[in-house]
């Protein structure tokens, strides 16, 4: 991940931002068509669960610039998903209706450079998590 993929993904969030609610909605309503057998993962307040997601993509997208702050608690993170029964390969589901939600939420701005940058720092982070997940199980 290069600085300026980290510039890009911090700046392209903060227009996601105002559309949170939005962009909660658009996420899982993909996450579940891609991947069904996902809805059972998740409460039945999707709109409060849309709200913690958009909090937790945004203190992460934050703390792209500390990482050594950010990575334990992305472990943390890892680790308490294998909870709720995440496997390793939900989090490529995760990352597809991710990058398209920030394709529909930011239209003609987001670039095929805006992509790559989306799709490293989500890799990064998926598989940070993925790695304490499995020192966990």
């Amino acid at each position: 991940m290069t600085p300026e993929q980290k510039q890009l993904v911090q700046q392209s969030w903060e227009k996601v931002v105002p559309i949170a609610d939005t962009a909660a909605e658009l996420f899982y309503g993909r996450l579940f068509e891609l991947d069904p057998s996902l809805k059972p993962l998740f409460s039945d307040d999707i709109a409060e669960q849309g709200r913690k997601l958009m909090t937790m993509i945004g203190v992460a997208v934050r703390g792209l610039d500390n990482l050594e702050a950010l990575v334990p608690a992305v472990q943390n993170l890892g680790r308490g998903h294998v909870a709720y029964g995440v496997k390793d390969q939900h989090y490529e589901t995760v990352g597809a209706a991710l990058i398209w939600t920030l394709q529909q939420g930011l239209g003609e701005a987001f670039t095929p450079e805006l992509q790559e940058a989306w799709v490293t720092v989500y890799t990064v982070l998926a598989d940070t998590m993925k790695g304490a997940a499995a020192e966990a199980a």
